[in-house]
């Protein structure tokens, strides 16, 4: 039997040696963006990217999901991947030989032109914009580090790009990746149920999103704000531009002021 995929419209039929699941099967589309993720810890994933809307895409074939385990790449009869730090120092830090196979691997069943990302506390700070320009590509590759990081060799070696959820420090790249891939993967076509959700929410305009209210009308003494439930659809988008407005020169005044630089650049 031939490895070589046959395609069918948008999906695409693969021989596998690994049964797949008769009653819910995961079709794979032609062209999904797909995630792959280089970690000590394969078994982490799906983990909650498995669940609700991005598991449910991920079941229909909108997206793919890859681990890729460093530990078979590592040295020696214990699969050794890391090494203590040249200079002296606490912890242990990836082997740049180790990762660079893993690499190599993972860039043999890449999407053509997906970015090689390393999930770092000194990287960029990742926002709705990164998630945006990396939806709109074919996927990623993530790296997850562990111990003290990653030899810097490896990062200048491929030009990885580097990104942070905040200027904080884990244990591991793995939450920050599914968190990564949660954010793109819910921007995708189809994932939504409805697409304006992706729009009006939080960091989309460059604004917090507006509060929001559903019944019951009264609660605890605090009602639903009259002007929700008025009808007229011009003035709720003006209460909602406003809440959006106050709320992040309250809470962000660095969006805030960023937002209002935005304004001035277009006047």
């Amino acid at each position: 039997m031939s490895d070589t995929p046959k395609s069918h419209g948008r999906k695409s039929i693969r021989a596998t040696l690994q049964p797949r699941e008769l009653i819910t099967p995961t079709p794979e589309l032609a062209r999904a963006w797909k995630a792959q993720v280089i970690t000590l810890l394969p078994q982490a994933f799906p983990g909650v990217l498995g669940e609700s809307l991005t598991g449910r895409a991920l079941k229909d074939g909108l997206w793919s999901l890859a681990p890729v385990d460093l530990r078979p790449f590592g040295e020696g009869k214990h699969r050794n991947v890391d090494d203590t730090p040249a200079g002296g120092g606490a912890g242990m830090v990836l082997r740049a030989d180790v990762m660079g196979r893993a690499i190599d691997r993972a860039q043999d069943s890449a999407p053509r032109g997906a970015p090689l990302i390393y999930l770092s506390p000194r990287g960029r700070r990742f926002d709705q914009a990164m998630a945006q320009r990396l939806a709109q590509g074919p996927g990623v590759t993530l790296i997850c580090g562990r111990f003290e990081g990653l030899d810097e060799r490896v990062i200048e070696h491929y030009g990885i790009e580097e990104i942070s959820l905040g200027d904080f420090v884990m244990t591991g790249g793995e939450i920050a990746a599914q968190a990564v891939i949660d954010a793109c993967v819910r921007l995708l076509p189809g994932v939504l149920g409805n697409a304006e959700s992706a729009v009006e929410e939080s960091h989309s305009s460059g604004l917090l999103e507006h509060p929001h209210y559903t019944r019951p009308a009264e609660w605890q003494g605090r009602p639903i704000p009259e002007v929700l439930t008025s009808g007229d659809h011009a003035k709720v988008a003006e209460w909602r531009r406003e809440m959006s407005e106050r709320l992040t020169a309250t809470r962000r005044p660095d969006l805030w002021d960023r937002h209002l630089k935005s304004q001035r650049d277009k006047a």
